[in-house]
């Protein structure tokens, strides 16, 4: 048993390094002689799409968090039939025709050059910026996968159910801290979530404000199968502005999801939460942090991986 567990380890410090020595490839400047108009392409597109439909801008910074958590970020999770139909992303995951645009619009000037998961990671931090919120560097270099795991999508991707430990283990599996964790949960102060994630804490859960509950419950019925994908925001005080009222939120038991609300539930990340919600530089500090860290995680570069051609399918 030490053997094994002695092993186990020294696999998990070997995964941690490669990964380390990936993310040091990247760099801001990779496209600056390749492809110099990259990320104003990404940026107009971007503000378009937001423009158009606010909830985008969430959907974006969601898409790149659900590929990051699930063998790196390398565009897994844009590839059609994969783990875009796991059960954490079907029928909830958007903006995959707005990639798709924006990568039709980089190959016609820069072909094989900017790859898929390049331009979600760039996209990401362009939706906040839309929003309001703030702008931090984004290293690049990316390659896409030529492969994906619904598998990995199941277990890696905490549920809107997560206990807090759950999640402190979930990203902490992936190199990211307890205060990553909670100012990264703080992008939850944009989007919008369906009746079926917060049914069971409106109408079962205690520490909540009884008036949220009951606003909630007039668009959510009780009853599974009714009103499933009727929408509410996660942040009903500024639900289209990049803030730290999530936090604020959680003060006043206004979580959304139970994922949220145990943030601040007498625990260990209560601290955190109130130093969010008191200072808006203390979170827009953490959450870049947190951004650009999540970013590097599991990049592929130099012969690793593929630039896709089209971004929902690996190069024939």
């Amino acid at each position: 048993m030490a053997s094994s567990s002695a092993s186990c380890i020294s696999l998990i410090v070997l995964v941690a390094m490669a990964s380390a020595a990936a993310a040091q490839q990247l760099s801001p400047t990779f496209y600056d002689a390749s492809c110099p108009r990259a990320l104003s392409i990404i940026k107009s597109a971007v503000a378009t799409a937001v423009s158009s439909d606010r909830r985008m801008g969430a959907s974006l910074l969601r898409l790149h968090f659900h590929d990051c958590f699930v063998q790196g970020c390398d565009a897994s999770v844009l590839l059609a039939g994969q783990e875009r139909d796991a059960a954490p992303n079907k029928d909830s995951l958007r903006g995959f025709e707005v990639i798709d645009g924006i990568k039709t619009q980089i190959e016609a000037v820069c072909n094989r050059t900017v790859s898929c998961a390049d331009i979600l990671t760039v996209a990401a931090r362009d939706s906040v910026v839309e929003l309001g919120g703030p702008t931090w560097t984004v290293p690049l270099g990316r390659k896409d996968s030529i492969d994906a795991s619904p598998a990995l999508a199941l277990t890696d991707l905490p549920p809107f159910t997560a206990s807090l430990q759950e999640l402190v283990a979930a990203f902490d599996k992936k190199g990211l801290t307890v205060t990553d964790m909670v100012a990264l949960s703080g992008a939850h102060t944009i989007g919008q979530a369906q009746c079926s994630t917060f049914r069971g804490r409106i109408y079962g859960e205690t520490n909540i404000n009884s008036s949220f509950a009951t606003a909630l419950q007039a668009s959510c019925p009780r009853s599974a199968g009714t009103g499933d994908m009727n929408l509410a925001p996660l942040d009903a005080a500024t639900p289209n502005g990049f803030d730290n009222a999530y936090f604020t939120n959680l003060l006043s038991q206004r979580g959304l999801l139970h994922s949220d609300q145990v943030l601040f539930n007498n625990g260990s990340t209560d601290n955190t939460v109130r130093s969010f919600a008191s200072s808006a530089a203390a979170f827009s500090s953490a959450f870049t942090t947190a951004m650009i860290k999540m970013g590097n995680i599991a990049p592929k570069t130099g012969t690793q991986g593929q630039i896709r051609l089209s971004c929902s399918k690996v190069n024939s």
